[in-house]
């Protein structure tokens, strides 16, 4: 008997999410079916929803931030349980063989599969994806918060992996939304002196209760020209267009300037500062599925948890227009 799914979905860019109902067909050997308990809603779920990658199709079912109880496991699938609580973020599988994926970097694999790219995502009662796509999470951290984390946390957590971020370091986080307020706080309890640079007002007292020490205006040249030197490393979230070459004017010398916010426009940066400085411009994804584990090991040591604002599945239009309209705080978690 085949596999009832009932989502919602967008019929075309731009639409509003209709109910959906589709088959999953038989279960591949290396697959595992997830009743959805919570669905985080991510800014990338909007962007694929509009079009605005040229990589979508429609009907689409977004939802990557998938928190769920595996319903059903492929035959060739040993690394979890029917019953266990799993996430599954942006990748829904893996080649496994390429250099990438040999070399523990299945971010990084360019054959990978993704959860809302040509896949029915999470938003949802169900989702299918590849065993090795799934990360169990551990026991006593709050399913209802962790969702984000798939996504949005991992963002922010793979920079401080990959580019060995210590303690002593200076670290400043431009854009403090669904995606900074987390940097906010896993920098903080990484050791690091935490600068938020943020344009909203409202925002400054919020930022220095996630963790940050100093705020500075990312709107404001004074402000940003007072920092001159000052950081070792800046992370980026933002997807909108900054005077990039007057923050790369905060790095100490051999400091980087970092993207994990996808900006559409292309960075019109100066090479001199860079040269002089042997400082770096960098960007990267999510991170890999033994990351997402660590993340999770250090999120739940330091009872780290994003902001949510909860609302249940069948108000997912509703909560599609809470994140546009700007106003969520600080990211948006859809309940079944």
């Amino acid at each position: 008997m085949e596999t009832i799914v009932n989502a919602y979905a967008a019929p075309e860019a731009g639409a509003r999410l209709k109910p959906f109902t589709y088959e999953l067909g038989p279960i591949g050997s290396n697959d595992v079916d997830i009743e959805v308990l919570y669905s985080g809603l991510c800014h990338s779920d909007m962007s694929m929803i509009n079009n605005d990658w040229g990589i979508s199709s429609y009907p689409l079912v977004p939802g990557h931030e998938v928190v769920g109880k595996i319903s059903k496991k492929g035959d060739e699938v040993t690394n979890l349980s029917v019953g266990e609580i799993v996430g599954l973020g942006w990748h829904s599988g893996y080649c496994e063989s390429c250099n990438s994926c040999e070399s523990g970097d299945h971010n990084l694999c360019s054959s990978a599969e993704s959860t809302i790219v040509s896949h029915h995502g999470g938003f949802a009662d169900k989702v299918r994806a590849k065993a090795s796509s799934v990360v169990k999470i551990p026991d006593g951290m709050n399913l209802k918060t962790v969702g984000p984390l798939f996504c949005g946390g991992i963002t922010v957590f793979n920079p401080l992996v990959q580019f060995d971020i210590q303690a002593k370091d200076k670290v400043a986080v431009v854009g403090i939304g669904g995606l900074g307020h987390i940097a906010l706080k896993f920098l903080n309890a990484w050791g690091c002196d935490v600068t938020a640079f943020t344009s909203s007002e409202s925002k400054k007292q919020e930022a220095l209760e996630m963790g940050a020490k100093d705020t500075l205006n990312s709107n404001n040249v004074e402000e940003i020209q007072s920092a001159a030197n000052r950081f070792d490393f800046i992370i980026s979230t933002v997807n909108v267009k900054l005077d990039w070459n007057l923050f790369i004017s905060t790095l100490k010398p051999k400091g980087r300037l970092h993207f994990v916010g996808a900006t559409l426009e292309p960075l019109d940066i100066g090479v001199f500062p860079l040269i002089m400085g042997q400082r770096s411009v960098s960007g990267s994804p999510v991170g890999s599925p033994s990351t997402i584990a660590k993340m999770l090991e250090f999120a739940k040591l330091h009872k780290i948890e994003p902001i949510i604002e909860a609302f249940s599945m069948d108000q997912i239009n509703e909560a599609m227009h809470h994140l546009q309209s700007g106003k969520a705080r600080y990211r948006v978690v859809l309940c079944n």
